[in-house]
């Protein structure tokens, strides 16, 4: 449980009243007045259970997944399994050494070189000097940065870090490695090369692996049991493929609400995203759209009061929640734009040909001022597209298993 606002977790007067509480032989009263985690509405009170009821077991060379929508609490899970936040109430019980990465740079000395800082996080880990030199080659050569690595991590770009990072953590031989998303911030062959390294430890070594990400793919490659967060809580654990269902049943459900009327987005209220149409040259409303047509995302809006908007973006994410297009009013206005109840209430994204295969995807809504995030929403509409002539030559492709597929077009 957190306390909100510019205070810490607690104050004086509070630990005073849980002191006098426990004292008496009762119990905490600030557990009684914690909120659910639910992220789009103010509340009440002051306090709030960033996770709550959580009962979990992880068996000896079990991957993990840990999946669910930003702020479901996935990172303090972590967090509290790493020893880095304690638990308001109940226990975490572990057999072995536990190695993390869950922030870029955790764990790392900005002034300390990258060899040097190999040592440190070997050294926090309980391993010896000779355990630690004798990895110390095979750590190395798996960042791929070892001309910089006496060069202090100060200087490091974030892909470094998060290199160097990976390699401490599964090369110093923890019995339970726990990673978070960051692994996001490394390239393509990082983070293929980082996913073997994570199915090795723990097919061949025996080693436990817990999870966090927003890539499905990833998560499918990875993990044999998959739990699902939501405010806070578990709220499925069940086989991988069956959870990345379940998970994406329910983006599907809350993007079939009315966009005006949903609560789960972030930002302030003087800019509200309503609602979704998609046409085509034409000006007809699609509800499946094709490879190569011309088309039209329509957004429409709501301002309360007069704001003006650095930008708008609409991000087009598929079904393994792998972004496939990022549309970003700020990369063709050269000044913010005044949105006010007098403008008029749509904005488009247009496509001459509009590029995606087959396959089912969502937009993801975004829009920022100078105050911040104005309004955000994930799944704010759900199409699917259809195959089409796109290179006018007579064939159609489509994506099959995560490969390219090309057939000839039915005339």
């Amino acid at each position: 449980m957190y306390r909100l606002g510019l205070v810490g977790r607690s104050s004086l007067n509070d630990d005073f009243k849980r002191w006098f509480y426990r004292i008496r032989g009762l119990e905490n009263p600030f557990l009684k007045v914690g909120e659910t985690n639910e992220r789009s509405s103010k509340g009440s009170s002051e306090y709030v259970w960033a996770l709550k009821d959580i009962n979990l077991e992880v068996m000896p060379g079990e991957v993990l997944g840990i999946i669910g929508k930003n702020g479901a609490g996935k990172s303090t899970l972590l967090k509290i399994l790493s020893k880095v936040t304690g638990p308001t109430t109940g226990a975490i019980h572990y057999n072995g050494r536990i190695g993390s990465l869950l922030e870029v740079g955790t764990g790392f000395h900005p002034e300390l070189t990258g060899r040097e800082n190999i040592f440190l996080n070997g050294a926090i880990l309980g391993m010896s000097k000779a355990e630690i030199r004798s990895k110390l080659d095979e750590i190395i050569d798996f960042s791929g940065i070892e001309r910089y690595i006496d060069t202090p991590v100060k200087r490091y770009s974030s892909g470094m870090m998060v290199r160097l990072g990976f390699a401490v953590a599964a090369h110093l031989e923890p019995e339970i490695l726990v990673v978070d998303e960051v692994l996001a911030v490394g390239d393509a062959e990082f983070q293929k090369k980082a996913i073997g390294k994570m199915q090795d430890v723990s097919r061949n070594d025996g080693r436990t692996v817990l999870f966090v990400s927003h890539n499905m793919v990833s998560i499918q490659k990875l993990c044999t049991t998959t739990i699902i967060m939501e405010n806070g809580s578990i709220v499925f654990n069940e086989d991988t493929e069956k959870a990345i269902a379940y998970y994406l049943q329910s983006s599907l459900e809350k993007s079939n609400e009315k966009l005006g009327e949903r609560k789960d987005r972030e930002g302030g209220k003087n800019f509200r995203f309503i609602d979704v149409k998609v046409i085509n040259q034409k000006g007809i409303d699609l509800d499946l759209l094709q490879s190569g047509i011309k088309c039209k995302f329509e957004i429409y809006y709501k301002v309360e009061t007069d704001v003006v908007l650095k930008n708008v973006r609409m991000l087009i994410v598929d079904n393994n929640s792998i972004v496939r297009i990022l549309c970003n009013t700020a990369l063709v206005n050269k000044t913010p734009k005044k949105f006010s109840r007098t403008n008029k209430d749509m904005l488009s994204f247009s496509f001459v040909k509009f590029p995606l295969p087959k396959g089912s995807y969502n937009l993801r809504l975004t829009s920022y001022s100078d105050n911040g995030v104005e309004d955000d929403i994930e799944s704010a509409f759900n199409f699917d597209v259809e195959g089409g002539d796109f290179y006018g030559n007579g064939k159609q492709a489509y994506v099959k298993d995560g490969v390219l597929v090309e057939f000839e077009a039915e005339c």
